[in-house]
C-alpha cells in the first residue's frame, strides 16, 4: 500500500501530526473501495519520495476516521488537502496526476 515517505494519519494523529506539523501536509483522504484513489497512489508516492523533508505526506482513511472527515466537510474521494499553519491552503477533489500535485505544492513550498 502506501510507501515508506507516506504517513498515516487518523482522527487520534491529526491535530498533533497536520495541524502541528513544522513543515506543510499534503494529505490524501481515501478509501480501500475507491478505485481513483488508489489509482492515485503511484502519484502520492512520488510527490513524498519527491519532497520529502519539505513536505510532510499521509493518507487518511475516510471509513475509519469520521471526525476528521466530517471536520473538513470531505464528500468526495480522492480529495487531496494542503495544511500549512494548521490551516489549508489547497486542495483537489478527484483524481489527478502527479504533475497537479507538484503545482499545488510549488505553489506553497
Amino acid at each position: 500500500m502506501a510507501s515508506e515517505n507516506v504517513q498515516t494519519y487518523s482522527d487520534g494523529n491529526f491535530d498533533a501530526d497536520v495541524l502541528q506539523a513544522a513543515t506543510p501536509v499534503l494529505v490524501d483522504f481515501w478509501a480501500e473501495w475507491c478505485g481513483p484513489c488508489r489509482a492515485m497512489e503511484p502519484a502520492i508516492d512520488s510527490v513524498a519520495a519527491d519532497y520529502k523533508g519539505k513536505v510532510a505526506v499521509g493518507k487518511l482513511n475516510v471509513d475509519d476516521n469520521p471526525s476528521v472527515t466530517m471536520k473538513y466537510m470531505v464528500r468526495g474521494i480522492p480529495t487531496v488537502m494542503l495544511f500549512k499553519g494548521g490551516q489549508i491552503v489547497d486542495q483537489v477533489v478527484g483524481a489527478v496526476d502527479k504533475g497537479v500535485l507538484k503545482q499545488m505544492l510549488d505553489r506553497h513550498v
